[in-house]
């Protein structure tokens, strides 16, 4: 019996040849390595930014011993002991950011608002609450101890300590941590400057009239847009026609200006366009084919000194070898130690989804809890690699695992919250 001379596809089972989506990632982050220069910006600039330079405080936070509570400041030989109750003069009162430049007297006390600076030998605040005022006097019982409600200098952190190692991307909270020290500089990593292009004489500009056989372009705003979430500053190069000097011309000036080059579509074997010929003669670049479900086409390597990503050419495919594979890269590229939490939880799937052994699927999924407080995973319906709306409707993917076979309704899954990526 006659046999066909077939290619292998994503449909089948165990596809020779094929990476798996660990391999694929470990390949591509052992070639990638920080692309970034320091550079020093104002505070209020630094929002997502990533630390270039260790901050280390160059005060004591507090500065100074202060109440922690509204009160007042007494000296440990006040406290009462036993069933004695003590009656002692308040002399003054004091306020944050006015300092008592008197002393003390045996037998007085200074009254005391929170963050206000312990007068010279007062080493206890008691809660207003906890005495009885008579006139000019208070009264105190023998609960309190000595040092109780004092924030002594230096307690949060100390002069020279390292408080922020370099590689983290700053959040709200740690400007105002370093806006605590006094610092209104910091030095921070240089974004990557990425350029992305699409490709084909069948993909249309927004704004231009429909024609017979050509689609809107929606790769190149979606993988900008990520790029631009992500803080990298994004050249954006067009629609490149299905002409090799053209696109031997983009590939050429977008290596000279870029650190990172993106294009989607043209990597796949037997592509009838000229991307997959021309980028061979530009760069070192593989072309591999990854056992997974969207996204079997994937070109990686680099042109000059760029880094190159090609990303399969269907668009929801696009997005899911973004996150699964360019996101990581990107993030050691960036210089971040300290990647992002992208959560894997566990949840309980409301329906059978089918799936061949083999591969690793990243369905795209809406997570919700249930009334008891359970996590429960539905797909967004029809889920082929050209269906934009299952991204756009989708909240998670399902990540279902390479030996895995089809998922029965009620089985636990892997889900990937898109909180954690977008």
């Amino acid at each position: 019996m006659s046999t066909l001379n077939v290619q292998s596809s994503c449909g089948d089972e165990n596809e020779q040849g094929a990476l798996t989506v660990d391999q694929a990632l470990s390949n591509m982050l052992s070639a990638v390595s920080e692309k970034t220069t320091p550079e020093r910006i104002h505070l209020t600039d630094a929002v997502d930014r990533i630390l270039a330079e260790a901050i280390t405080s160059p005060v004591n936070v507090p500065s100074h011993r202060n109440s922690a509570v509204d009160g007042y400041a007494v000296m440990q030989v006040e406290l009462a002991s036993g069933s004695d109750i003590k009656s002692l003069k308040v002399i003054a009162k004091v306020v944050a950011g006015h300092p008592y430049s008197g002393t003390l007297q045996k037998g007085e006390a200074i009254q005391i608002m929170t963050g206000a600076q312990m007068p010279e030998l007062t080493d206890t605040v008691i809660m207003q609450e906890h005495v009885e005022t008579d006139g000019e006097n208070i009264r105190i019982d023998s609960r309190h101890t000595s040092g109780q409600n004092v924030r002594q200098a230096g307690e949060d952190i100390k002069r020279g300590q390292t408080v922020l190692e370099a590689g983290i991307k700053l959040t709200p909270p740690q400007i105002g941590l370093i806006a605590s020290l006094g610092i209104s500089e910091i030095s921070v990593k240089t974004p990557l400057t990425i350029a992305v292009f699409s490709t084909g004489d069948e993909v249309l500009n927004l704004g231009e009239p429909p024609r017979e056989g050509c689609i809107y372009d929606s790769n190149r705003y979606s993988m900008m847009s990520a790029l631009k979430k992500l803080g990298c500053d994004v050249v954006d190069m067009g629609i490149i026609a299905d002409d090799p000097d053209k696109l031997r011309n983009a590939f050429e000036m977008a290596a000279k200006s870029a650190d990172v080059i993106f294009t989607s579509g043209g990597v796949s074997v037997g592509e009838a366009d000229y991307t997959k010929q021309v980028l061979t003669e530009a760069g070192s670049i593989n072309f591999w084919k990854v056992a997974m479900k969207p996204g079997r086409p994937i070109a990686f390597g680099s042109i000059n000194d760029a880094t190159f990503f090609g990303l399969p050419g269907n668009p929801v495919a696009v997005m899911v070898t973004f996150y699964q594979f360019a996101l990581p890269c990107l993030q050691k590229m960036m210089g971040l130690t300290t990647p992002l939490i992208a959560p894997n939880i566990k949840a309980q799937c409301t329906e059978q989804i089918r799936k061949l052994p083999g591969r690793t699927e990243f369905q795209r999924g809406v997570l919700s809890l249930s009334e008891t407080g359970d996590w429960l995973i539905s797909t967004t319906g029809r889920q082929g690699s050209g269906i934009l709306r299952s991204m756009s409707e989708a909240n998670a993917f399902i990540t279902i695992e390479h030996e895995r076979s089809t998922v029965q309704k009620g089985e636990l899954v892997n889900v990937q919250p898109f909180i954690g990526l977008f």
